[in-house]
């Protein structure tokens, strides 16, 4: 039996990326590498990737988070999805949650039943026929009967890792790198020296040091391939404001005329943040008009970032793994940042090298990489082309810029037949792409046939049956205030879990 060579993982760069890859390496191979944690404390970190999406739940479940324990010390609230406010039409307004719209059949989808009953005069709203859309709207939660995310805050979800990966026996080393020490022989990395001289080296070195990608690009220079085109958005302003008003338990997304501002809503205060291209307004313009949209005042003084969307050309080179910000950047509209960081984490699990780095696994690794961030690029492209606003130069350029031929195809289909096609890893199913679609007014032309073998009064009876499924489970649901303040408040300590 070959001996393990690959046994020193170095991790560079804290925050969330980082303490997610600490945590799961420890947790899942700490009998068979060390892990190793180097970033500086004096280095500031963004902290604004404070909504996720559910998938999120089963990789905390992997690595033994409890619940109430992480909900209680993030002070984190539950997440059904996301209001998008003035994307398809200036004043329109629709939910993407994360629940299964209606019920379909073997031939096609839901939406094609209801296309029809639209059509027939015998079809409410799209979002009648979803739980967990119709919980959100009422801002109500059922742990047991919803599909749900979090909100949360980014800083303390970043200590929490950090205890947990601690205690699976990673290490930590509060220093600055100061210079990545490179292999003359093969050119991948061989040590990372530290500010006041000490040389730490590695096996496996793991980039989360965010956008400066200190290793990736800074040391290994790979090349970034920029989406500038299709997400044109590149800065972002953010500031926290008091707790107020009503704990929505959904994301909110409000479209500017030249850019959009989200509200994050947790057990003690709201994020908020405003992301804008910058050719069409200022800096200070963009602040002013994140802090004239606040619903309660700011507590914190306002942060600003510039961003490049895109995607490093390989995420996977030498011995270097770039995962969360140093691996590329798609902007938070669809909260998948923290989830891209997570999926890396689990591909980069799945092709852990034993013995020493296989070029066949790389390639796999930056493929499968590949292939699911410009499907979820699609997803987010989809959100800004697809509207009637023609109100500002901002909105005009994304109604009419060239999106991917990928997402073209995908949207005239679904125009002219109501058909559209998923792959079997897609990260966002038929229900996301919908809601969407219908949200932003990309209505289809035609529904399968085999609709037209229901009679109305059958298909009316379908319809109605399952809208009141959905109302008669929604009703006897708690409400998400009296849920948080019962099963995970800020308070709330391990030892008093009930």
């Amino acid at each position: 039996m070959k001996k393990n060579t690959i046994n020193r993982v170095v991790v560079a760069g804290g925050g969330t990326s980082g303490w997610l890859a600490a945590a799961a390496i420890a947790k899942l191979y700490g009998k068979q590498v060390e892990v190793t944690l180097v970033d500086s404390s004096s280095i500031g970190r963004i902290g604004v990737g404070e909504a996720t999406i559910p998938p999120l739940r089963n990789f905390h479940r992997l690595i033994g988070i409890d619940e109430q324990e992480f909900m209680a010390k993030t002070k984190a609230t539950f997440k059904l999805g996301i209001e998008f406010s003035g994307w398809g039409a200036l004043n329109d307004s629709y939910i993407h949650s994360f629940g299964i719209t209606g019920k379909d059949c073997w031939a096609c989808d839901f939406h094609h039943f209801w296309l029809a009953g639209r059509e027939k005069g015998i079809a409410t709203d799209f979002g009648d026929y979803c739980i967990e859309l119709q919980a959100a709207c009422q801002s109500k939660i059922d742990r047991e009967k919803l599909n749900y995310a979090y909100h949360l805050d980014a800083g303390m979800y970043a200590e929490f890792l950090r205890a947990h990966a601690l205690r699976y026996g990673a290490r930590h080393i509060d220093k600055k790198i100061s210079e990545t020490e490179i292999s003359e022989v093969d050119g991948s990395i061989t040590a990372l020296h530290l500010e006041d001289g000490e040389r730490l080296e590695g096996d496996l070195f793991v980039d989360c040091t965010g956008f400066s990608a200190l290793l990736i690009e800074g040391a290994l220079n790979v090349g970034y391939e920029s989406y500038r085109q299709v997400l044109p958005n590149d800065s972002a302003v953010a500031v926290q404001s008091a707790s107020g008003g009503p704990l929505r338990p959904y994301t909110q997304a409000t479209a500017h005329e030249f850019g959009w501002q989200w509200r994050i809503p947790l057990q003690n205060r709201v994020g908020n943040g405003l992301v804008y291209c910058s050719r069409y307004v200022s800096d200070e313009d963009a602040r002013e008009r994140l802090l004239s949209g606040l619903e309660t005042d700011a507590i914190t003084e306002t942060r600003m970032f510039r961003y490049h969307t895109g995607r490093r050309a390989t995420a996977w080179h030498k011995n270097c793994v770039a995962i969360g910000l140093s691996s590329g950047f798609l902007e938070p509209v669809e909260s998948t940042s923290i989830h891209l960081a997570m999926s890396s984490i689990l591909r980069l699990l799945k092709f852990f090298p034993r013995t020493q780095i296989e070029a066949s696994s790389v390639d796999e690794f930056n493929r499968e990489t590949q292939e699911e961030v410009e499907r979820i690029r699609d997803f987010i492209v989809l959100h800004y082309h697809a509207t009637a606003r023609d109100d500002s130069p901002y909105w005009r350029y994304c109604k009419q810029m060239d999106i991917p031929n990928s997402l073209s195809r995908r949207v005239k289909l679904f125009r002219k037949t109501g058909i559209f096609p998923i792959a079997n890893k897609e990260l966002f199913k038929i229900d996301s792409w919908v809601q969407v679609m219908l949200g932003q007014g990309v209505m289809p032309s035609d529904f399968h046939p085999i609709v037209d073998l229901m009679s109305d009064a059958e298909l009316s009876s379908f319809l109605n049956g399952y809208k009141g499924f959905v109302a008669r489970s929604v009703a006897g649901m708690p409400a998400h205030e009296d849920a948080i303040s019962q099963y995970c408040a800020a308070n709330l300590t391990a030892g008093e879990k009930m």
